[in-house]
């Protein structure tokens, strides 16, 4: 009998230098809140974390799934970002941070979500939750379905804004698998979430200020929210992204990590903390890429399909997050069905790469697509196929 799994030796030729036996993750630093979490976007690993599961108040965090809704509402063109939408009677009386927005304004949907995401405006949200969904009723059930599609296992939203609100909670892992799609799947609206200052005409001048205060200490920061009640204490989802050497020339060689912080003590302390994370990341661990953007992993054999061989890897090639100096040596492993028969569509889930260190510890497990479709081969072809698999 084959096999059901082969393994195909990768040899990394530019990696020399040989890992301890047993390598050690660097020690997290001491970081003063509830929970958190740092995420390696790049390489798709969390670099260190404390309760990342335990189920937190969001806060104005809420709002990154509001605005998720929003941007999916702008791309398939339900709405635009020049009309208008009024603001209603709800709207105009949401308690906490506002936009100062009222019932005699039609305000274009851009000014509104800039208010939600610089002025972290309530007002401006639930205007925004009603204009794309009809009622802040139906737009928290779109929320709840979002975040169910997305993973959030730990999720459960019962308002779009984050007021305190029974059963109304989520994870520091959730925050950032909602923030890390949210920047993959609407990159053209991410730079909102980097802009220090933001008023509409006609409201109060000191009410322009992003709360993010890593926005004006760290030009690598472009975003993305913070968050705070009495009961959720002082949150951010920080995120940043740097030019790092080994990764390859302009946004190839960008590394981002976010950071979520949860329950700090007060404002400043939050992005304290998520700054100690951030710079924590870039220098404990080393990124490592392994596959070139759009080469594959593997190509190994297919049958019946019109193509021989088929490409196996990820789109955005392979980085990996080491330890700093561990990145001398590693080994990669691609596990996967044998055989592989067509038809096999692009983007198709065949196997993993394992990356493990010298000494065999695992680095991490990475998912491989199918980079190319394979299609069936004609009737000839398959029955060929199919003796040819019958003997062996």
């Amino acid at each position: 009998m084959r096999r059901l799994f082969s393994r195909f030796l990768l040899l990394c030729a530019p990696l020399v230098v040989a890992l301890p036996a047993l390598a050690q993750m660097p020690a997290a630093p001491e970081v003063a809140a509830r929970a958190y979490l740092l995420l390696d976007v790049t390489s798709g690993q969390v670099l260190a974390s404390k309760d990342p599961d335990q189920p937190v108040e969001p806060a104005s965090l809420t709002k990154l799934m509001t605005a998720y809704l929003v941007f999916d509402a702008l791309k398939s063109g339900k709405i635009n970002l020049t009309q208008t939408f009024g603001v209603s009677e709800r709207a105009w009386k949401m308690p906490g941070s506002r936009m100062f927005i009222d019932p005699k304004m039609q305000v274009p949907v851009e000014d509104l979500i800039k208010g939600m995401i610089v002025q972290s405006g309530n007002d401006a949200t639930v205007a925004l939750a009603e204009g794309v969904a009809g009622s802040v009723e139906r737009f928290v059930q779109l929320m709840n379905e979002q975040a169910k599609a997305l993973g959030m296992n730990g999720t459960s939203y019962r308002n779009v804004e984050g007021l305190t609100e029974a059963g109304h909670t989520t994870t520091a892992r959730d925050l950032a698998t909602l923030s890390t799609r949210l920047m993959a799947d609407f990159p053209q609206y991410v730079p909102y979430y980097a802009i220090q200052r933001y008023r509409y005409p006609g409201t109060p001048a000191a009410n322009d200020t992003n709360r993010n205060l890593l926005l004006f200490r760290d030009p690598s920061v472009d975003g993305l929210k913070t968050g705070h009640t009495s009961a959720a204490g002082y949150c951010l989802v920080a995120t940043a992204r740097r030019q790092v050497p080994g990764l390859g020339e302009g946004a190839q060689g960008q590394r981002r990590l976010i950071s979520v912080v949860l329950g700090a003590s007060s404002e400043n302390a939050r992005a304290a903390e998520s700054q100690k994370l951030l710079n924590w990341g870039y220098t404990a661990f080393d990124a490592v890429r392994l596959i070139p953007v759009g080469q594959p992993v593997a190509t190994p054999r297919i049958w019946k399909g019109k193509a021989s061989e088929v490409r196996l890897g990820r789109p955005e090639g392979v980085v990996v997050a080491v330890p700093a100096g561990e990145g001398g040596k590693l080994k990669s492993e691609v596990v996967r069905p044998d055989p592989l028969v067509a038809p096999l569509l692009k983007g198709q889930s065949v196997g993993t790469l394992r990356v493990t260190t010298a000494a065999g510890a695992t680095v991490v497990e990475i998912p491989l697509t199918v980079l190319e479709t394979v299609e069936e081969s004609g009737i000839f072809g398959r029955a060929w196929d199919a003796i040819r698999l019958w003997i062996q």
